[in-house]
């Protein structure tokens, strides 16, 4: 099978799809070019380090941890909270932030949204054993498709966290680069941020 998957094993599949809503007008699967509807699924192009739209019968296809797509889940956990201080002592600087693995390079990486789009860095990997540790469902997090989500306004002694996808991560990157104003971020930003997890905390599992 080529990267794209097999048409005619895509069309196989499509009977056995349940409906869904009617697609948005524009929006289609970047993968078979299939329309897609508002609430499609996404994968994850390995080699790119992008996200890539996918109708659910390409998604399925890509259910797997091989080769250069991977589907990301739906999973949403919501994590006891983990003091800024032990946050900061893996490596990252501030107080909005997701990790994830990469599997391509074999290391943890933090990324931060900024007003330019994210920032990346690495893990201090003793400190992230210990955290994980502390916090077994990070040691079951899928690679490439599942970041650890951290938040805490400043003043805030502890973050809170989640398990999340990372398509989620990357909504969060757009939305900060939209609505960010000045040094601070600003109210509208800040507002923003709150209907965001607002919306995690309403999708999580508490583990």
């Amino acid at each position: 099978m080529n990267r794209l998957g097999d048409a005619n094993g895509l069309r196989a599949l499509r009977p056995y799809l349940r409906k869904r809503s009617a697609p948005v007008p524009g929006e289609a699967c970047e993968l078979c070019g299939a329309p897609t509807d508002e609430e499609h699924a996404h994968v994850v192009d390995l080699d790119r380090r992008s996200l890539r739209c996918a109708c659910r019968a390409c998604a399925l296809l890509f259910d797997n941890p091989d080769g250069r797509f991977r589907r990301v889940p739906d999973r949403v956990l919501h994590l006891p909270p983990v003091a800024a201080a032990r946050w900061a002592e893996i490596g990252v600087p501030v107080r909005l932030a997701f990790v994830f693995f990469n599997s391509r390079l074999g290391r943890w990486y933090a990324s931060y949204p900024s007003p330019g789009g994210a920032i990346e860095s690495e893990v201090a990997p003793e400190r992230w054993a210990e955290l994980s540790r502390d916090l077994p469902p990070l040691r079951e997090m899928e690679p490439d498709v599942e970041a650890l989500l951290a938040w805490g306004p400043m003043g805030c002694p502890d973050l809170e966290c989640f398990v999340v996808p990372v398509d989620a991560c990357y909504e969060l990157v757009a939305l900060c680069r939209t609505h960010w104003r000045g040094f601070e971020g600003g109210d509208e930003v800040r507002a923003e941020l709150d209907r965001f997890f607002g919306k995690l905390r309403t999708r999580a599992d508490n583990p």
